[in-house]
């Protein structure tokens, strides 16, 4: 039980910086393409938004924060796995995505990586 309590603050940490990284994901992909790119700020925000409540939460001693954190993170890796296939999909059909693309696979990496660290004992 002692090992699990000193991770808290480490996942906790980690939530919140993984909350800003999809906030500023999502600020890059709206700055890309304003015209098409809502969608990118308001999911960023919103994703963004709730980690860092999860990570908070967590700090605070509320452990449930923490699988709650995990079942949104997963979520997050199949919207991303799915969109970034999407995207390169149609980059090698020559759309002009390939930042779009990049960015979704990176979202995927940071989500991926969420996951093990919130997994690790």
């Amino acid at each position: 039980m002692l090992d699990q309590e000193r991770n808290y603050p480490t996942d906790a940490r980690w939530l919140v910086y993984f909350g800003v990284f999809l906030f500023l994901c999502g600020v890059a992909g709206y700055l890309s393409n304003p015209a098409a790119a809502q969608t990118a700020l308001i999911s960023g925000s919103l994703f963004g938004a709730l980690s860092v409540v999860w990570g908070l939460l967590l700090a605070k001693g509320f452990n449930f924060a923490k699988w709650i954190a995990l079942a949104m993170t997963l979520m997050l890796c199949g919207v991303f796995a799915w969109r970034s296939v999407v995207s390169w999909q149609a980059v090698a059909e020559g759309a002009p995505k390939a930042f779009a693309a990049s960015l979704i696979t990176l979202m995927l990496l940071g989500s991926l990586a969420t996951v093990g660290k919130l997994l690790r004992r």
